[in-house]
């Protein structure tokens, strides 16, 4: 179980975790402005510049209610991972701290909690120089193949994810260790919190049904200006921002391999299965000090209250 182990009286944060669709940023946003607090993002999909639509950025009524850190800093072509994030967070977490308020950290994505909680496992970062050897050795065979000569290369290696396979390539080129190896070190921690942790879990149905109103309503804003601004940056295929749930399907419409109902149809499809696997990995490893199926504050600021006093 996940749970930030730190002495009671240390420094405190609230953390926020939900799947998409759950209400959590506008929670974080009513807490923060209740407890004289910072919120601050942790959501990978959130931190790229060009998608703030497509991957549901705190609204602009959210940001009048309190301040927000680490949103939409990132162009599509830099690299980023939860360890740089850990980088960039930890010190922005001491900042508000220094001003005398409390962090409120939210987000979807589960990894970032478990950095900040637990620590990350001491696998180095990678010259830019050997991204760039792995990523033209990807391009000049193609990924499959590319991925059946590193998994003869490191059989220890077992997933098949593109991203996660030019990361354990990096690393074994960088270090001649497998990234297995690597991972299996001790965690090492970069921050001592005193933490509240908050999981909101609404009803499967009701998730469901958000996830898919919250898609129509992202579809009659302008969604495919952003699409088109993104993909004027040319990033590259395997850029963590081509993940966002919506580029791929909206893009395939804009280039009439599928039609419009169909690729919104896929992009809700794909929104209810993160959402499903979102639930599952804060369900078994995100230890929750205080559970909650609504967005009533009134609830949830009583319990916040009760661990700041």
């Amino acid at each position: 179980m996940l749970r930030c182990s730190a002495k009671r009286g240390g420094n405190k944060a609230i953390l926020v975790a939900g799947p998409t669709a759950s209400g959590k940023s506008g929670i974080a946003a009513a807490l923060a402005r209740e407890i004289n607090g910072v919120v601050v993002n942790a959501d990978s999909m959130q931190v790229w510049r060009d998608v703030p639509t497509l991957t549901a950025r705190p609204t602009a009524a959210d940001c009048e209610k309190a301040d927000h850190r680490l949103y939409g800093f990132l162009e599509p072509a830099e690299s980023f991972s939860v360890a740089k994030w850990l980088d960039v967070v930890v010190p922005e977490i001491g900042k508000i701290h220094a001003d005398g308020k409390i962090p409120v950290v939210t987000g979807g994505t589960g990894l970032y909690f478990q950095a900040l909680c637990e620590g990350l496992s001491p696998v180095p970062e990678t010259d830019p120089a050997v991204r760039r050897h792995v990523a033209e050795q990807i391009a000049a065979q193609g990924f499959d193949a590319f991925l059946k000569d590193f998994q003869r290369r490191d059989p220890s290696f077992a997933f098949t994810d593109p991203q996660r396979t030019a990361r354990a390539a990096e690393v074994l080129e960088q270090t001649g260790e497998s990234i297995t190896k690597w991972q299996k070190r001790p965690p090492v921690k970069k921050t001592e919190l005193d933490c509240f942790g908050i999981f909101i879990n609404p009803p499967r149905s009701v998730l469901y049904e958000r996830c898919e109103k919250r898609f129509d309503a992202m579809m009659r804003e302008d969604v495919f200006s952003e699409i088109e601004a993104l993909l004027a940056k040319r990033p590259p295929e395997n850029a963590p921002v081509m993940k966002a749930i919506g580029v791929r399907e909206l893009t395939d419409f804009k280039n009439g391999a599928v039609s419009r109902e169909t690729a919104v149809e896929r992009a809700k499809q794909a929104t209810r299965n993160y959402a499903k696997r979102q639930v599952t990995w804060f369900s078994h490893r995100f230890k929750a000090d205080f559970t909650i199926e609504d967005d009533k504050i009134e609830t949830i600021l009583t319990n916040v209250l009760h661990f700041l006093s």
